[in-house]
């Protein structure tokens, strides 16, 4: 009877589990967006020079790669200015299209929220306004690079929140902003709000339901990443975002998979996430992420601490990190750590 009083308080607990970076705020439940981006039926119905163009939910990035790859310019641009919100979140489109498309769907939401994602130089790699908004941008020039890296955060973030004012260093864009300058030139970083977030704390950051949809979501991305020749990526995922990277971690072609302020990635070691990737955890000491309970119980909590030495994961320093947002501030040992695994120098 005692031992099945335990189990019922670490339930709970469970519903405590913090995955983003508001703090204690109560979060309500919210829809993921799934499926293709707006626009496909109109899209799937269209042509371009006599030729079906491909299904945004069948066609694989690989083949609508070779679509795009056989077209001309001005097809290309026929689409774009058809179909902007389809091309700008068209995995394996050419990059550069899907950097112009993203630009003129931003104004044509006409919303000021918005408007900043569309500004010079501005390399926004989706856009979604469905929900809270959905955003992917690219720092430094992701042709050429010889590196990338994509960060997936946590709870809170959005397309509305990525150009919010915040703490240097910290949210995706910011993450991304400081890896890359970390690493150097020739590392392409991504801030990939890619999937709908949880919202503070509740049902949806102590279960694994938007999880799952974001975790479906990267593996495509990854996958786009590929279609277009990018070289295989190092995935970052901070606190809620390694949920959603464990759970794709098997259906991508990383090379390592960073996680960081981590409540669990679904699983009980890093062997049985099914990847051939490295598997890194940090956790700096005043991280409140280490109160969480690392349980799992009617479908609440994340599983095993990924930053205890029996999930398997390897270590990576963080003794200096502040907090549960500080681990890409420079100087830290965290942030050259990461820059390390980033530009692949760690062996």
């Amino acid at each position: 009877m005692r031992r099945f009083g335990r189990t019922i308080v670490t339930a709970a607990l469970a519903v405590a589990v913090v995955a983003g970076t508001a703090g204690w705020a109560v979060g309500d439940s919210r829809p993921a967006v799934t499926g293709p981006p707006p626009g496909s039926a109109a899209w799937r119905a269209g042509s371009v020079g006599g030729r079906p163009l491909p299904d945004p939910r069948a066609a694989s990035p690989r083949e609508v790669a070779r679509f795009f790859a056989g077209l001309d310019g001005s097809a290309r641009r026929e689409l774009l200015r058809a179909h902007p919100l389809v091309v700008g979140n068209l995995e394996g489109a050419p990059l550069p299209l899907r950097y112009e498309a993203n630009r003129t769907a931003v104004l044509a939401t006409g919303e000021a929220r918005y408007a900043s994602l569309a500004g010079p130089g501005r390399q926004i790699l989706a856009f979604d306004p469905r929900g809270r908004g959905l955003v992917a941008e690219v720092f430094g020039d992701l042709e050429e690079a010889a590196h990338v890296s994509v960060i997936v955060p946590g709870s809170d973030n959005d397309a509305a929140a990525h150009d919010a004012r915040r703490t240097p260093h910290t949210g995706p864009a910011g993450m991304a902003r400081a890896l890359r300058d970390a690493a150097g030139g020739s590392t392409a970083v991504v801030a990939w709000t890619g999937y709908t977030t949880p919202v503070g704390v509740g049902p949806d950051a102590a279960g694994g339901r938007l999880a799952e949809a974001g975790a479906a979501r990267l593996a495509r991305f990854t996958a786009g990443l590929d279609a277009v020749d990018a070289p295989d990526p190092v995935l970052f995922c901070h606190s809620y975002g390694s949920v959603v990277c464990g759970l794709a971690a098997r259906h991508t072609d990383a090379t390592d998979v960073v996680v960081l302020g981590s409540p669990g990635m679904r699983a009980d070691r890093a062997a049985a996430l099914g990847t051939r990737a490295r598997v890194w955890a940090a956790r700096g000491p005043s991280d409140w992420i280490a109160d969480v309970p690392h349980v799992r119980f009617a479908g609440l909590g994340h599983g095993a601490d990924p930053a205890s030495p029996a999930f398997g994961a390897r270590p990576v320093p963080a003794s200096d990190v502040r907090g549960h947002t500080g681990y890409f501030a420079p100087g830290t040992r965290s942030l050259a750590a990461f820059a390390a695994i980033a530009k692949g120098e760690v062996r």
